[in-house]
């Protein structure tokens, strides 16, 4: 049985081999050990609810870390993340696409021209964060359950979030895996290059970059054609994941990234297919004859889980899993799940 689960402190080897082969690079998810540890211990304190919820205008700063583990051999087979409230207390910086009109009557010119503004509009959104999973998985349902168990989480525990949900994309690289839109406008204000960028990123927060980038507006076409090319553009890599965001409902928006320039996508909480579709029932745990797949997770907020199986869904408020099914879950007879169509 596959579970999606909070993570603990032992999953810390899995977690790096596993981002060790991973083809995304994953900015959220720290490189370094002490860091990944330190990334943990937030999440163990959120799903403790040891952290406030939030005052009913904003969801409280509060990081919740997933893996996916295969419960008999115990391998991480992903991982992902969720940060209830974008910033954590600080200002969570894009860049914000608008066109300007420069026009002159007596030359008979009127031009549109792209300008980036540096924004942190985005402030206090939910952000999806930190996913990877292995890439023998990515094409099953596996890569979806991994994914959309957030949602599952975020439905079972609404007030935990925002109105907002937004998810930064990483950006196109050259075949050199290096950054055009880095080069381009960052490498100017830090003298440094993108790996090396890349790896502080990991280390400390996005804040950093936007505390020496320009205030000002950049106009676009003074940026590289290559740069210009790769604005608001997804890696190849993450294009599976673009897709099933687009089908969950989110959609690009008018920021991206500052440091790649990959696109920002955004979605409302409650629209999102997955949290508005969830069902909620108490469960009895039985032999099934027939029942349909779904995605099922349990109620808990300490030991949420959240995996594929098969449920019947008859009249009432009770629903029908198998035995196997709730012991991944760690459910019995009268507890709540929610389910949603896989």
């Amino acid at each position: 049985m596959i579970v999606v689960r909070p993570a603990s402190f032992i999953d810390v080897p899995g977690i790096e081999k596993l981002m060790m082969a991973n083809a995304v690079r994953v900015t959220t998810l720290p490189s370094d050990r002490d860091k990944l540890s330190e990334l943990i211990n937030q999440s163990t304190q959120a799903f403790n609810g040891e952290l406030d919820k939030g005052n009913g205008e904003g969801a409280a700063n509060a990081t919740f870390l997933f893996v996916m583990e295969d419960v008999e051999s115990g391998a991480i087979l992903g991982v992902s993340g969720l940060d209830s409230c974008a910033g954590a207390g600080y200002p969570f910086f894009n860049y914000r696409m608008e066109d300007l009109i420069h026009a002159s009557h007596h030359l008979g010119v009127n031009n549109k021209i792209p300008v980036l503004y540096l924004s942190h509009e985005l402030t206090g959104s939910t952000v999806l964060r930190s996913f990877a999973v292995d890439e023998e998985i990515r094409e099953t349902e596996l890569f979806e359950l991994l994914a959309r168990a957030r949602f599952m989480f975020m439905a079972m525990f609404r007030e935990r979030f925002s109105e907002q949900v937004c998810v930064e994309i990483q950006g196109r690289l050259d075949e050199n895996d290096d950054s055009p839109f880095w080069n381009s406008v960052g490498k100017h204000f830090f003298d440094i290059d993108f790996s090396t960028a890349d790896y502080y990123v990991g280390v400390k927060s996005k804040t950093f970059i936007a505390e020496l980038m320009p205030q000002h507006p950049i106009y676009v076409p003074l940026l590289s054609e290559q740069a210009r090319a790769v604005m608001n553009e997804e890696h190849d890599a993450t294009t599976h994941t673009c897709q099933l965001l687009y089908r969950e409902g989110f959609s690009k928006s008018r920021y991206i990234d500052i440091f790649d320039g990959g696109p920002v996508l955004t979605a409302n909480t409650k629209d999102i297919a997955t949290v508005a579709k969830l069902k909620s029932k108490e469960v009895k745990v039985s032999e099934l004859v027939g029942g349909l797949k779904y995605l099922i997770c349990n109620g808990q907020l300490h030991d949420f889980r959240c995996a594929v199986g098969n449920l019947v869904d008859g009249i009432g408020d009770t629903v029908r899993v198998d035995e196997p099914v709730a012991k991944a879950l760690n459910i019995e007879d009268g507890d709540a799940v929610g389910y949603a169509a896989l």
